[in-house]
């Protein structure tokens, strides 16, 4: 492209030679440097960027295992095959992150061989020293993890807490010092980009001088050699802005063979790199309430510290889901984990409720300012708990879609606790890995009340405070007064029945009979308690709590409790 350019100049005028001499090997001059630093982000920047994400990914992968592999541990009934698999699958990665770590280092040693090209030698020597360290860091790692799993076979509890510790150390390690590697990296690609562009723009100028000289003697042909030179770093300049402004979906086209189109084709490859990391992090943002994400980017929300409020907490978990699990193979507990969360999941945001985080079959919630209103939180969360009963009927639906069998299909049912009180939000984690959550007591009182279900057979539990805050527009029913597991304190527990308008006629009747049978047997008046909670039953004859009761009152008759027995039940386990 350049020779034919000067050849033609050349040609235009004899007597403008020596300027035109001069001016080619001035664009000569620039577009050497310019190729310079093209063929240094094509040949060597760009593929160890590539390289060094492909590390991470890996990484990333082995980690992923890494959980799989402990949570596959902790089952009641360990999948020795999974488990064999997702061990190879560990190792597999480790290997091929290796593998690709010793590439770039011979990358790097070519680098520093090539004479026909300037490079950032001292960038690349930093590399040099940094690569090492990850590809040692990753095995501190492995071989930490690798020493956990046989502490947690053979060692003590002492032993493996010791080794977790020390494993998310390493595991902790291994973030940071990749993340110090892309940095570099992004520098370095950032810094040559950064230099060709000025090299480009330097000669988009002198074409310029070229063309407007040699428009003097043939306008038509020197608008020609422009047009071929400069549309091509239009294209590269409008792609850089696009990508600038947020368009990933940009492909540049060049029709030349020359610099300007390795140029264009390592922009594309960059730009794919791009999108791909794009959709892994929309992929992961899924896990992270959008608001939470808007909040903090528009520093609505704290980035460092707690603060404190008044906030309803929830918890939900699938009744004998472990059970379930072992009928199913690992794609399918996936998919129905999935299809499960997802109906709940739009319920819970329907309300303005924030997803906290997935435990297993179990989901966290909460409820309050400055997400909702510091009035509303506690119905909007019990609505939002009715809602989600209601739909476990659509899930139970698509039950044989999703598992691909129409028979000997798993019972569905859900317990959730619900429990408002004061709580500490804010970013809590790591400095390399945080989540905006809360914790406090209130937290734990809402996850023991979903446990506390067992004991009475019912679905939705609360605490006082949440039913004073929503017992305007709901129905509840005191259930017992309740010490619960790392409580000292009694707490009077709800069970939320569903929404005034729409209680039937049974369920008021059982809901009053059971607050005169309550009254009684806290009044040791066993005979006046017992009609009442028969009554209830005669209303529902399903009411689990009614019969806990009685049975209670049996058991009480023939051991009463003592003379200053307050009624409160004590919850012997979580």
């Amino acid at each position: 492209m350049q020779r034919p350019i000067r050849l033609k100049i050349f040609s235009i005028t004899a007597a403008l030679l020596g300027l035109m001499v001069i001016v080619t090997w001035l664009s000569v001059l620039n577009f050497r440097q310019l190729n310079n630093q093209v063929r240094a982000l094509s040949d060597y920047y760009l593929p160890l960027q590539e390289q060094v994400a492909s590390v991470e990914i890996l990484i990333r992968q082995q980690m992923v295992h890494m959980e799989r592999l402990l949570a596959g541990m902790d089952a009641a009934k360990p999948d020795k095959e999974y488990l064999a698999q997702e061990s190879t699958n560990f190792d597999n990665r480790g290997i091929n992150a290796d593998q690709i770590v010793d590439s770039s280092l011979r990358m790097l040693t070519e680098a520093r061989a090539a004479k026909d090209i300037e490079l950032d030698n001292v960038t690349l020597a930093v590399l040099g020293e940094q690569l090492p360290v990850i590809q040692t860091t990753r095995q501190r790692f492995h071989a930490a993890f690798r020493i956990f799993q046989i502490e947690a076979q053979e060692g003590t509890k002492r032993s493996q807490k010791i080794m977790r510790d020390a494993l998310l150390k390493e595991k902790d390690n291994v973030d940071i010092e990749i993340g110090k590697t892309i940095d570099i990296l992004n520098k370095l690609t950032r810094e040559t980009a950064a230099q060709a562009k000025a090299e480009e723009q330097r000669a988009i100028q002198l074409n310029w001088i070229i063309t407007a000289i040699a428009t003097l003697l043939g306008l038509v042909f020197a608008w020609a050699i422009s047009r071929a030179l400069v549309d091509s770093v239009k294209r590269l300049l409008g792609g850089t802005q696009a990508v600038e402004k947020g368009d990933l979906g940009v492909e540049i086209h060049v029709n030349t063979r020359d610099e300007m189109a390795t140029l264009a084709d390592s922009f594309n490859h960059m730009v794919v790199g791009l999108r791909e990391k794009e959709y892994i992090r929309e992929t992961f943002g899924k896990y992270v309430d959008p608001r939470v994400v808007r909040g903090l980017l528009e520093k609505r929300l704290p980035a460092e510290g707690g603060e404190s409020h008044v906030m309803t907490v929830f918890f939900s978990d699938l009744a004998g889901f472990t059970r379930m699990c072992e009928g199913m193979t690992p794609d399918t507990a996936v998919r129905f984990l999935n299809s499960y969360f997802s109906l709940m999941a739009e319920v819970i945001r329907e309300r303005q409720g924030i997803i906290d985080k997935y435990i297993g079959d179990a989901v966290m919630a909460f409820w309050g300012p400055p997400f909702t209103d510091e009035k509303s939180h506690a119905e909007l969360c019990c609505v939002a708990a009715l809602a989600q009963m209601a739909k476990l009927d659509e899930f139970r639906t698509a039950l044989p879609d999703i598992l691909g069998m129409r028979h000997g299909l798993p019972t569905i049912d859900t317990r959730m606790g619900i429990a408002t009180g004061e709580v500490t939000v804010g970013n809590i984690g790591s400095e390399t890995a945080r989540g905006y959550t809360v914790i406090g007591d209130t937290v734990n009182l809402a996850s023991r009340l979903e446990q506390a279900n067992k004991f009475y057979g019912t679905h939705i539990l609360v605490n006082e405070d949440t039913w004073r805050l929503a017992r305007d527009s709901l129905v509840f029913r005191e259930i017992d007064s309740l010490r619960v597991a790392g409580k000292a304190e009694p707490v009077r527990v709800f069970e939320l029945m569903g929404v005034a308008r729409e209680l039937s006629e049974p369920q008021k009747q059982l809901a009053e009979s059971f607050v005169r049978g309550l009254a009684a047997y806290r009044k040791q008046d066993w005979d006046e308690a017992e009609t009442d909670f028969n009554s209830g039953l005669k209303a529902m004859p399903s009411d689990q709590p009614s019969r806990v009761f009685l049975e209670r009152i049996q058991s009480f008759r023939q051991t009463p409790p003592d003379k200053d027995w307050d009624g409160v039940w004590v919850a012997t386990s979580k």
